[in-house]
């Protein structure tokens, strides 16, 4: 019988009474998969490097080499999960060898999946559909993100480098019903009145909404045409006997 506490790539060490090891711990149903980037908890330290839950049964092992640091039991790594000469399922924390700077395949307007990786002057540098790197400018940031984060995007624009960069907001009409729900959200939870109008700062419609002023003059033009919002000299205001049901 082989022995539990191999440490052979792709196998976590498996003391019985380790509170590090899958034993010990609930079983969860997977996070990710071959070919993904994830953040992911540092469950093990031993020689051979850290072991990290994916949510699989066996731990996946993150070797020395493939570390930028020395991550400590607890902590999170965002890495590339990747298959060895093995075979064998393994991480590394150098994404630049699997994310690519020129982006092909894609075009605007795309819906892809986002992996936020880092947060810099200008915004978020971001994995897009496990395979490229994006920028999510500042201006384009709808709600707070934190670094590993998944969440839905799309490409904005694809630069002629053939770098992307990237929206949280789908474009053109379905771009605006995005932002008329998060307005009537904004109303059902604050009494049916919001102090903001057309004439509002640029940057108190932002704090309040996640969005442009310009985006936000857009939506509520629209939900005063259907009838949802009354349009106040000092706000907007959910219309009498209306509960800002957005679809109908």
């Amino acid at each position: 019988m082989p022995d539990s506490r191999d440490p052979r790539p792709g196998h976590a060490p498996r003391p019985a009474a380790s509170p590090g090891t899958r034993s010990a711990r609930r079983y969860r149903a997977p996070k990710t998969a071959v070919g993904e980037v994830a953040y992911l908890e540092v469950v093990t330290v031993n020689d051979t490097g850290a072991f990290l839950d994916w949510g699989h049964p066996r731990d996946l092992l993150l070797p020395y080499g493939e570390q930028h640091f020395r991550p400590s039991v607890g902590k999170r790594v965002l890495v590339m999960i990747y298959e060895d000469q093995q075979g064998r399922p393994v991480a590394t924390q150098k994404l630049d060898r699997f994310v690519q700077d020129e982006a092909a395949g894609l075009a605007p307007g795309d819906e892809v999946t986002l992996v936020i990786a880092d947060q810099t002057d200008l915004g978020f540098k971001t994995v897009v559909n496990h395979r490229f790197w994006g920028l999510l400018y500042r201006d384009d940031v709808t709600r707070p993100l934190r670094r590993g984060q998944r969440v839905t995007g799309f490409i904005k624009r694809l630069r002629d480098d053939g770098r992307l960069d990237l929206s949280l907001l789908p474009p053109g009409e379905a771009r605006l019903d995005v932002v008329g729900e998060q307005v009537l959200q904004a109303l059902r939870t604050s009494g049916g009145f919001l102090p903001l109008s057309d004439k509002s700062n640029a940057g108190e419609i932002k704090a309040r909404l996640g969005v442009s002023k310009n985006a936000f003059k857009q939506a509520i033009g629209r939900l005063y045409k259907r009838r949802l919002i009354v349009i106040e000299a000092a706000g907007i205001r959910l219309a009498p006997g209306n509960d800002g049901d957005a679809s109908r």
